[in-house]
């Protein structure tokens, strides 16, 4: 079992994520595109275009963690992107 804090917030990247992607450039997504720090604890969750793979990092404060979740049947229900407009 993996020790997250109760504290920890778990978020989640709307829409699809290139499954390439390792944690520096997950971490970075979270940063410009969330306006989230990617250091802060919290675990972000980013979902791949197929819908069966998920990639999660985190940092647990002694570095960095990147976790993978491949489902041998179906798909991780997932929220649809939405840009924001101002008025």
């Amino acid at each position: 079992m993996i020790p997250v804090p109760s504290n920890a917030r778990v978020w989640l990247a709307a829409g699809v994520t290139d499954m390439r992607r390792g944690f520096n450039t997950l971490a970075a997504q979270a940063e410009k595109v969330l306006e989230l720090e990617p250091y802060s604890g919290h675990l972000f969750v980013f979902r791949g275009r197929r819908g069966d793979l998920l990639k999660i990092i985190w940092w647990d404060r002694q570095g960095a963690c990147l976790f993978s979740k491949r489902l041998e049947k179906g798909r991780f229900v997932w929220p649809a992107a939405k840009t924001v407009k101002s008025a």
